[in-house]
This record gives structure tokens, C-alpha cells and sequence, in this order.
């Protein structure tokens, strides 16, 4: 059995990589939700219903109308031949098992529903460029979930405002402040002034203002 303590969270850029999902029940459908979205997204199943044809038309989702169980190893295998992750979310675990081992052996990754896999998908929070993943590894979605919707009340839009905040400050500094650990006690303070997060609670533009304005306080102090 995979030591499920092995599991290293990672980011992975999935533009222009494939992934095929196999079944188009709930868990297939939450599936090609996520995905479709950061990949070239492959779904085989008997039949579909309107979300996945509304994805086929957002993002050039490509739909196979096929039975799994029916499907022989060598079609499977054309099939989810040069994938970068493999899915099977069929009502079937034979059915699953036989396209995990035929991913598998083409060294190709899968995340399973029946197991745990070589891939687990987390609960995940985007806020702008913030990316905040949750996980028990698939010992309990449910709890993931939970978390995630614990750590949204604390992880705020404001979040987002304040990295594009640092983001331009950070880049002018770099300009006009040669030491590093100058520019660092600057972008620490702006952080951790209540003031720059009351004004992003209004407005972007307000924050940024006051971001500014600890900026030339801090450059005319020389930085102290």
C-alpha cells in the first residue's frame, strides 16, 4: 500500500497538458469543473448531460461517448496515450482498476476515487495570485472542505489587493533602495500596518496610497 505520508503539494503548470476523465457521473462532473479550466481535458463516458456540454463550448473540452467497460485495452490506451493524469470516476472499481493499471503502465499519474492514487485533487482557496491548498490525502474530503470554508473567513479578499500591493512596491524599491534587508523591513511594514488593511477594505486605491506614503516616510528616515 502508497505511504500516504510521501505526498509532497506542489504547483504544477497544466496549460497544454491532457487529462482524461473517465465517467461523467457526480464525481466526473467535479472533476472536469476543475480542469477544464488549466487543461486539454479528454471525458469518456455513455452519455453527458448540459455542463459538460457547456464545457466542451468554453474550453474546447473533448467529449467521447463510449462504454468504459466495453472499451479494450488498446483503445483505452489511444486514448489516454501522451496524458499527464488520468481519472477514472466510473460507478464500476473494475472498471477503474483496469484503466489505473493501463495508465500505469504507461507511467502516466492517476487520481483514483476508489484509492489513493498516485495524485490527490485538494480543497483549494485563490485569492488574485494567493493559492492555499487543504488535504487529508483523501482520508476525509468532507473535513477538507470544512477547512477550507473555515480559512475563507480569515483568508479575505483584501488578501489579493495586499500581494499586488508588495508586488509594485517590491519592484519599485528595487530601484530606489539598493540594500535587500531595507526593502524587506519596508515591505514587512506596510504589511503589518492595520492602517494599509482598514484601507483595502474600501478600496484598492485607498491601501495603495497608504503603502505609498509609508514608503517615502520610510526612504526620507533612511530606512530604520
Amino acid at each position: 500500500m502508497k505511504d500516504k505520508n510521501h505526498f509532497l503539494p506542489l504547483l504544477i503548470d497544466m496549460s497544454d497538458k491532457k487529462v482524461v476523465i473517465f465517467g461523467s457521473g457526480s464525481v466526473g462532473e467535479r472533476k472536469a469543473n476543475l480542469f477544464s479550466e488549466y487543461a486539454e481535458v479528454t471525458i469518456v463516458s455513455l452519455s453527458f448531460c448540459d455542463i459538460f456540454y457547456e464545457l466542451e463550448k468554453k474550453y474546447g473540452t473533448v467529449l467521447i461517448k463510449a462504454d468504459a467497460e466495453k472499451l479494450p485495452d488498446d483503445m483505452i490506451n489511444d486514448i489516454i496515450r501522451d496524458a499527464f493524469l488520468v481519472i477514472p470516476a466510473t460507478n464500476n472499481r473494475s472498471i477503474n482498476k483496469r484503466i489505473v493499471d493501463l495508465a500505469r503502465s504507461s507511467s502516466i499519474l492517476t487520481n483514483e476515487v476508489d484509492a489513493i492514487g498516485d495524485v490527490t485533487v485538494p480543497a483549494v482557496i485563490k485569492r488574485g495570485k494567493l493559492t492555499i491548498s487543504i488535504s487529508t490525502t483523501g482520508s476525509s474530503p468532507a473535513f477538507s472542505r470544512f477547512t477550507r470554508q473555515q480559512v475563507e473567513k480569515i483568508i479575505t479578499p483584501e488578501f489579493s489587493d495586499m500581494i499586488r500591493i508588495q508586488d509594485e512596491i517590491r519592484t519599485y524599491l528595487k530601484d530606489v533602495v539598493p540594500e535587500q534587508k531595507d526593502r524587506k523591513t519596508i515591505l514587512w511594514d506596510i504589511l503589518e500596518r492595520e492602517e494599509v488593511w482598514a484601507a483595502l477594505r474600501e478600496s484598492y486605491e485607498k491601501g495603495f496610497k497608504i503603502a505609498q506614503d509609508i514608503v517615502k516616510e520610510k526612504i526620507s528616515g533612511k530606512v530604520r
